[in-house]
C-alpha cells in the first residue's frame, strides 16, 4: 500500500508538466500519448507484481518505461 501511495504522489505532483501545451499551430499528439501509455505502464507493472511478484514488477518496469517512451508518437 505504501508503494501505491508513493506512485500516486508522484503521478499527481508529475501530472502539471504533461498538460503544458507544446505549440497551438503544430499541435502534435504527444502529449496526450504520454498520458495514455502512462496507463498502459502502470497496467502492466501491476500484472507484472500480481503474476510474478515484486522481484519481477523491480525488474520489468524499467523495461516497460523505456518500451513505452519509445513508442510515443514524434513530435
Amino acid at each position: 500500500m505504501r508503494l501505491l501511495q508513493s506512485f500516486l504522489i508522484g503521478l499527481v505532483t508529475s501530472w502539471p508538466a504533461l498538460a503544458i501545451a507544446e505549440e497551438a499551430a503544430s499541435g502534435s499528439y504527444r502529449g496526450i500519448g504520454t498520458i495514455y501509455y502512462t496507463f498502459i505502464w502502470v497496467v502492466l507493472c501491476y500484472g507484472l507484481y500480481d503474476a510474478f511478484g515484486k522481484k519481477a514488477m523491480y525488474i520489468g518496469a524499467p523495461i516497460l518505461a523505456v518500451a513505452a517512451y519509445f513508442a510515443l508518437p514524434h513530435a
